[in-house]
Protein backbone atom coordinates (compact mmCIF):
# COMPACT_ATOMS: atom_id res chain seq x y z
CA UNK A 1 0.00 0.00 0.00
CA UNK A 2 1.58 3.54 -0.93
CA UNK A 3 0.21 6.14 1.90
CA UNK A 4 1.49 9.36 3.31
CA UNK A 5 3.04 8.64 7.03
CA UNK A 6 0.62 11.06 7.85
CA UNK A 7 -2.63 9.71 6.34
CA UNK A 8 -1.29 5.93 8.40
CA UNK A 9 -1.14 7.57 11.55
CA UNK A 10 -4.57 9.37 10.76
CA UNK A 11 -5.99 5.74 10.37
CA UNK A 12 -4.75 4.51 13.57
CA UNK A 13 -5.50 7.23 15.47
CA UNK A 14 -9.06 7.46 13.53
CA UNK A 15 -9.39 3.17 14.84
CA UNK A 16 -7.94 4.53 18.49
CA UNK A 17 -11.25 6.99 19.12
CA UNK A 18 -8.21 9.82 18.72
CA UNK A 19 -7.57 12.94 16.09
CA UNK A 20 -4.52 13.75 14.22
CA UNK A 21 -3.70 16.95 13.07
CA UNK A 22 -2.74 18.54 10.00
CA UNK A 23 -0.69 21.49 9.12
CA UNK A 24 -3.29 23.16 7.67
CA UNK A 25 -1.03 26.19 6.10
CA UNK A 26 0.86 23.90 3.64
CA UNK A 27 -0.27 24.24 -0.48
CA UNK A 28 1.22 21.47 -2.83
CA UNK A 29 2.77 21.30 -6.49
CA UNK A 30 3.91 25.51 -6.08
CA UNK A 31 6.34 27.32 -7.25
CA UNK A 32 8.58 28.89 -4.25
CA UNK A 33 8.46 32.45 -4.92
CA UNK A 34 11.55 33.66 -7.26
CA UNK A 35 13.60 30.97 -9.07
CA UNK A 36 15.39 27.53 -8.28
CA UNK A 37 18.29 29.18 -7.91
CA UNK A 38 20.89 25.80 -6.80
CA UNK A 39 22.49 23.48 -9.74
CA UNK A 40 22.04 23.66 -13.35
CA UNK A 41 18.85 23.70 -15.28
CA UNK A 42 17.10 22.81 -12.18
CA UNK A 43 12.75 24.33 -13.05
CA UNK A 44 10.41 25.60 -10.17
CA UNK A 45 7.47 23.69 -9.85
CA UNK A 46 6.40 20.77 -7.36
CA UNK A 47 7.18 22.14 -3.94
CA UNK A 48 5.32 21.71 -0.83
CA UNK A 49 5.28 25.53 0.38
CA UNK A 50 4.55 26.90 4.22
CA UNK A 51 4.29 30.62 3.62
CA UNK A 52 3.99 32.36 7.28
CA UNK A 53 3.80 36.29 6.90
CA UNK A 54 6.68 36.94 4.71
CA UNK A 55 8.89 33.66 5.44
CA UNK A 56 8.45 30.45 2.75
CA UNK A 57 9.25 27.10 3.71
CA UNK A 58 9.27 24.64 1.09
CA UNK A 59 10.28 20.81 0.49
CA UNK A 60 10.47 18.72 -2.53
CA UNK A 61 11.66 15.31 -4.11
CA UNK A 62 12.50 14.55 -7.08
CA UNK A 63 14.59 11.87 -9.69
CA UNK A 64 17.94 12.65 -9.66
CA UNK A 65 19.57 10.03 -11.14
CA UNK A 66 17.59 9.47 -14.71
CA UNK A 67 17.46 5.42 -15.22
CA UNK A 68 18.71 5.41 -18.56
CA UNK A 69 21.10 8.07 -19.10
CA UNK A 70 21.95 8.72 -15.38
CA UNK A 71 21.49 12.94 -15.44
CA UNK A 72 19.81 14.97 -12.86
CA UNK A 73 15.97 15.98 -13.87
CA UNK A 74 12.86 17.55 -13.11
CA UNK A 75 10.74 14.73 -12.46
CA UNK A 76 9.04 15.06 -9.22
CA UNK A 77 6.29 12.84 -8.99
CA UNK A 78 3.91 14.85 -6.43
CA UNK A 79 0.53 13.79 -5.95
CA UNK A 80 -0.79 16.81 -4.68
CA UNK A 81 -0.68 16.32 -0.86
CA UNK A 82 3.03 16.22 -0.10
CA UNK A 83 3.38 13.04 -1.06
CA UNK A 84 6.43 12.03 -3.63
CA UNK A 85 6.68 8.31 -5.61
CA UNK A 86 10.08 6.96 -6.62
CA UNK A 87 11.68 4.24 -7.29
CA UNK A 88 13.79 1.73 -5.10
CA UNK A 89 17.74 1.18 -6.83
CA UNK A 90 20.64 3.33 -7.23
CA UNK A 91 22.82 4.96 -9.82
CA UNK A 92 25.46 2.37 -10.13
CA UNK A 93 29.60 2.23 -10.03
CA UNK A 94 30.91 4.58 -7.18
CA UNK A 95 27.82 6.08 -6.33
CA UNK A 96 26.00 2.61 -5.27
CA UNK A 97 24.79 3.73 -2.08
CA UNK A 98 23.16 6.92 -3.50
CA UNK A 99 19.32 6.84 -3.84
CA UNK A 100 17.91 7.33 -7.69
CA UNK A 101 15.76 10.11 -6.34
CA UNK A 102 17.14 13.45 -4.11
CA UNK A 103 14.85 15.56 -1.26
CA UNK A 104 15.30 19.47 -2.10
CA UNK A 105 14.83 22.58 0.58
CA UNK A 106 14.02 26.57 -0.03
CA UNK A 107 14.01 29.11 2.75
CA UNK A 108 12.54 32.36 1.82
CA UNK A 109 12.87 35.38 4.66
CA UNK A 110 11.12 38.18 2.29
CA UNK A 111 8.89 37.07 0.19
CA UNK A 112 7.63 40.02 -0.86
CA UNK A 113 10.66 41.73 -1.54
CA UNK A 114 10.50 44.91 0.37
CA UNK A 115 10.83 43.27 4.33
CA UNK A 116 14.52 42.83 4.14
CA UNK A 117 15.07 40.55 6.36
CA UNK A 118 17.71 37.96 6.23
CA UNK A 119 18.48 34.50 6.67
CA UNK A 120 20.61 35.43 9.46
CA UNK A 121 18.20 36.81 11.05
CA UNK A 122 16.20 32.89 11.85
CA UNK A 123 17.75 29.07 12.44
CA UNK A 124 16.28 26.64 9.71
CA UNK A 125 15.87 23.10 10.76
CA UNK A 126 15.72 20.62 8.98
CA UNK A 127 14.65 16.95 9.72
CA UNK A 128 15.31 13.35 7.89
CA UNK A 129 13.66 10.38 8.82
CA UNK A 130 16.09 7.15 8.73
CA UNK A 131 12.92 4.61 9.25
CA UNK A 132 12.07 3.03 6.44
CA UNK A 133 8.87 1.77 7.65
CA UNK A 134 5.83 3.26 8.75
CA UNK A 135 7.11 5.25 11.80
CA UNK A 136 9.43 8.12 12.08
CA UNK A 137 13.27 8.20 13.19
CA UNK A 138 14.01 11.86 12.53
CA UNK A 139 17.87 13.45 13.12
CA UNK A 140 17.54 17.12 12.12
CA UNK A 141 20.92 19.75 11.49
CA UNK A 142 20.74 23.45 11.05
CA UNK A 143 20.98 24.61 7.64
CA UNK A 144 23.07 27.58 8.82
CA UNK A 145 25.32 25.83 11.14
CA UNK A 146 27.98 23.38 10.61
CA UNK A 147 27.36 20.49 7.96
CA UNK A 148 26.93 17.44 9.36
CA UNK A 149 30.09 15.64 7.53
CA UNK A 150 33.20 17.29 9.08
CA UNK A 151 34.97 20.16 6.57
CA UNK A 152 32.43 19.35 3.85
CA UNK A 153 31.98 22.26 1.24
CA UNK A 154 29.22 24.61 2.23
CA UNK A 155 26.85 23.31 -0.57
CA UNK A 156 24.01 26.08 -0.40
CA UNK A 157 22.32 28.02 -3.16
CA UNK A 158 21.94 31.86 -1.96
CA UNK A 159 20.51 34.94 -3.79
CA UNK A 160 17.27 36.76 -3.52
CA UNK A 161 13.90 36.77 -5.02
CA UNK A 162 15.75 39.18 -8.67
CA UNK A 163 18.63 35.99 -8.65
CA UNK A 164 18.26 34.67 -11.95
CA UNK A 165 17.50 30.01 -12.42
CA UNK A 166 20.83 28.82 -11.31
CA UNK A 167 22.19 31.81 -10.49
CA UNK A 168 22.41 31.51 -6.61
CA UNK A 169 26.14 31.99 -5.22
CA UNK A 170 27.90 29.24 -3.06
CA UNK A 171 30.56 29.74 -0.37
CA UNK A 172 34.05 28.90 -0.56
CA UNK A 173 34.64 29.13 3.19
CA UNK A 174 32.87 29.10 6.48
CA UNK A 175 33.59 32.89 6.60
CA UNK A 176 31.98 33.35 3.40
CA UNK A 177 29.14 30.69 4.20
CA UNK A 178 28.73 33.32 7.29
CA UNK A 179 28.60 36.31 5.03
CA UNK A 180 25.73 34.95 2.62
CA UNK A 181 24.05 34.36 5.60
CA UNK A 182 23.54 37.79 6.36
CA UNK A 183 23.31 39.69 2.61
CA UNK A 184 21.09 36.69 1.54
CA UNK A 185 17.43 35.83 1.72
CA UNK A 186 17.01 33.12 -0.41
CA UNK A 187 19.00 29.27 0.57
CA UNK A 188 18.50 26.41 -1.29
CA UNK A 189 19.79 22.72 -1.89
CA UNK A 190 19.36 19.16 -3.34
CA UNK A 191 20.33 16.52 -0.41
CA UNK A 192 20.58 12.68 -1.41
CA UNK A 193 20.00 10.40 1.51
CA UNK A 194 23.82 8.95 0.93
CA UNK A 195 24.85 12.30 2.27
CA UNK A 196 24.16 12.32 5.27
CA UNK A 197 23.68 7.96 6.58
CA UNK A 198 25.98 5.78 8.23
CA UNK A 199 27.05 7.40 11.38
CA UNK A 200 26.80 11.04 9.85
CA UNK A 201 23.38 12.56 10.74
CA UNK A 202 22.12 9.15 12.09
CA UNK A 203 23.60 5.77 12.62
CA UNK A 204 22.25 3.45 10.40
CA UNK A 205 23.35 2.49 6.70
CA UNK A 206 20.80 4.29 4.26
CA UNK A 207 19.98 0.81 1.72
CA UNK A 208 18.38 2.83 -1.46
CA UNK A 209 17.56 -1.01 -3.16
CA UNK A 210 14.40 -1.19 -0.31
CA UNK A 211 10.63 -0.30 -0.31
CA UNK A 212 9.85 2.32 2.28
CA UNK A 213 8.61 5.28 3.70
CA UNK A 214 11.02 8.21 4.63
CA UNK A 215 9.28 11.66 5.83
CA UNK A 216 11.53 15.11 6.45
CA UNK A 217 10.66 18.46 7.96
CA UNK A 218 11.82 21.86 8.04
CA UNK A 219 11.11 24.75 10.58
CA UNK A 220 12.12 28.05 11.03
CA UNK A 221 12.70 29.80 14.23
CA UNK A 222 13.52 33.56 15.28
CA UNK A 223 16.48 34.38 17.06
CA UNK A 224 15.08 34.45 20.40
CA UNK A 225 13.99 30.39 19.43
CA UNK A 226 10.41 30.95 18.46
CA UNK A 227 8.70 28.86 16.03
CA UNK A 228 8.21 30.67 12.94
CA UNK A 229 6.70 27.74 10.41
CA UNK A 230 7.05 24.58 8.99
CA UNK A 231 6.55 22.66 6.05
CA UNK A 232 6.53 18.51 5.14
CA UNK A 233 6.70 16.09 2.69
CA UNK A 234 7.02 12.29 2.75
CA UNK A 235 8.69 10.30 0.23
CA UNK A 236 7.21 6.57 -0.85
CA UNK A 237 9.74 4.68 -2.38
CA UNK A 238 8.94 1.37 -4.20
CA UNK A 239 6.17 0.05 -3.21
CA UNK A 240 6.50 1.56 0.12
CA UNK A 241 6.37 0.29 3.17
CA UNK A 242 3.88 -2.36 4.98
CA UNK A 243 1.22 -0.58 7.26
CA UNK A 244 -1.26 -2.55 9.52
CA UNK A 245 -4.32 -4.44 8.10
CA UNK A 246 -7.47 -2.95 9.22
CA UNK A 247 -7.99 -5.75 11.29
CA UNK A 248 -5.47 -4.99 13.12
CA UNK A 249 -6.80 -1.44 13.68
CA UNK A 250 -9.57 -2.88 14.95
CA UNK A 251 -7.80 -4.78 17.37
CA UNK A 252 -6.17 -1.72 18.72
CA UNK A 253 -9.13 -0.41 19.31
CA UNK A 254 -10.78 -3.16 20.84
CA UNK A 255 -8.12 -3.06 23.11
CA UNK A 256 -8.40 0.49 23.81
CA UNK A 257 -12.08 -0.20 24.42
CA UNK A 258 -11.23 -2.72 27.12
CA UNK A 259 -8.72 -0.21 28.73
CA UNK A 260 -12.18 2.20 29.52
CA UNK A 261 -14.13 -0.69 30.53
CA UNK A 262 -12.00 -1.70 33.41
CA UNK A 263 -11.07 1.56 34.55
CA UNK A 264 -14.96 2.39 34.44
CA UNK A 265 -15.64 -0.95 36.86
CA UNK A 266 -12.57 -0.24 38.98
CA UNK A 267 -14.20 3.13 39.62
Amino acid sequence: MQANKYFQMAALCAALGTSAIANAALVHNQNVTGNVIMGTGITNGGWTINQTGNMELALRAKVRYDVTTGNPTNVFNADGSGLFNHAAGNPGGAIAGRARWNFEWSVNTDVSGIGGAKLSAYNFVLGVDSNAGVGTTFSSYSLGGTPPVAGAPYTHSFGNNSTAQSGGTTAASAAAFATLLGTSSLMQNSTNMEFVDDGILFASDFNPNIDGNYSFFLEAYNVAGGFVGRTDITVIVGRGATVPEPGTLALAGLALAGLGFARRRRA
